[in-house]
């Protein structure tokens, strides 16, 4: 299964999904998460009150991470989280070092 990480750092899940300008990702197998690639995007948030959903950069970040499963990021918004699950992934909010919260995650997918 793979699974995109927001992250800062590239060791702990401690990015917003709406300031990820990339995100790691994860291929989980049988108690392992390995990191298989790194895929830019823009980013989300740009604290425009007019434009609160800019579902065209949602789109892209959806095509960007295809053939991930899940996105895991420290917090995302009800709008986006509601539309990338529209888009077809499951989205967590978790903290902490990426691999072994990757590992426990993916036992509840």
């Amino acid at each position: 299964m793979l699974i995109a990480v927001a992250t800062k750092d590239g060791k702990l899940i401690n990015q917003h999904f709406g300031h990820a300008e990339r995100f790691l990702i994860y291929e989980v197998t049988e108690g392992r998460a390995t990191l298989v690639d790194e895929k830019k995007t823009d980013k989300y948030c740009t604290y425009d009150p007019e434009h609160p959903l800019r579902r065209h950069v949602l789109e892209k970040i959806a095509t960007a991470l295809g053939g991930c499963s899940a996105i895991v990021s420290a917090k995302i918004g009800e709008a986006p989280q509601a539309e990338m699950e529209r888009l077809g992934f499951s989205i967590f909010a978790a903290e902490g070092e990426i691999k072994p919260t990757l590992v426990e995650l993916v036992k509840v997918l």
